[in-house]
């Protein structure tokens, strides 16, 4: 028992050892995002962010057995895992083919006419609506590492440069409250016996709902239901 326990340590030892920090990450891949970036005009810290976020930072089972490192999906040739995502024969063969699908595939291919080689958040937004991620907050999460990693100084921006100011979307949440406030407007002839009875309620109901002492109502009068 107590050798079973000594090996577990070892193998969680090891694969602690072997986890690459975001950090040494940004560090092996940034050369050939920069490269990618001046050849092909994408921010090179959108690259390295969507690879980043869908790799783990290289960490993931695919980006290790796979060199997938852009969550993209295809056949492989690979024998130990089985798996829905493509396979490559480098690292640097998948942030190839990534900038292909933005150049090749609609609606991607749109966005090089939208948003320049700077523009990280642009790019971002622009990706998730395009449909490459189902995760409503993909564009934010994708930012939110470029920030923290200040990944935009790879980006060779010029002096001077300023970025696009995006209003911030917010979703506002139905209530139940809010889903079930229904109100009617009182129309000339109507008294409470008859709008009761159209609304399946009751007067007493309706008085009370709407803090009524007398029954009187007055055409274009709102109450609730």
């Amino acid at each position: 028992m107590k050798r079973i326990f000594t090996f577990c340590l070892l193998i969680i030892a090891t694969v602690i050892a072997k986890a690459q920090s975001t950090e040494d990450y940004i560090s092996e891949h940034v050369e050939f995002a920069q490269g990618l970036m001046r050849d092909h005009k994408i921010p090179a810290s959108l690259i390295l962010a969507v690879a980043i976020h869908e790799s783990a930072a290289g960490n993931s089972r695919i980006a290790q057995q796979l060199n997938n490192h852009f969550g993209v999906k295809g056949p492989n040739n690979n024998t130990e895992i089985r798996s829905s995502y493509r396979d490559y024969l480098s690292a640097d063969e998948s942030y190839s083919h990534f900038v292909e699908i933005m150049e090749t595939r609609s609606p991607f291919n749109n966005l090089f006419e939208k948003y320049d080689q700077y523009d990280y958040k642009g790019w971002a937004r622009g990706i998730q609506r395009s449909g490459y991620a189902q995760s409503r907050s993909w564009a934010s999460q994708v930012v939110a590492l470029i920030k923290k990693y200040e990944l935009y100084n790879y980006d060779e921006r010029p002096e001077g440069y300023e970025e696009p100011v995006y209003a911030t979307t917010k979703h506002r949440k139905r209530t139940s409250k809010t889903r079930n406030s229904k109100s009617y407007t009182v129309k000339s002839g109507d008294n409470l016996s008859v709008i009761a009875k159209k609304k399946g309620t009751t007067v007493k109901t309706l008085m009370k709902k709407n803090g009524l002492k007398k029954a009187n109502l007055k055409p274009g009068q709102k109450i609730k239901l």
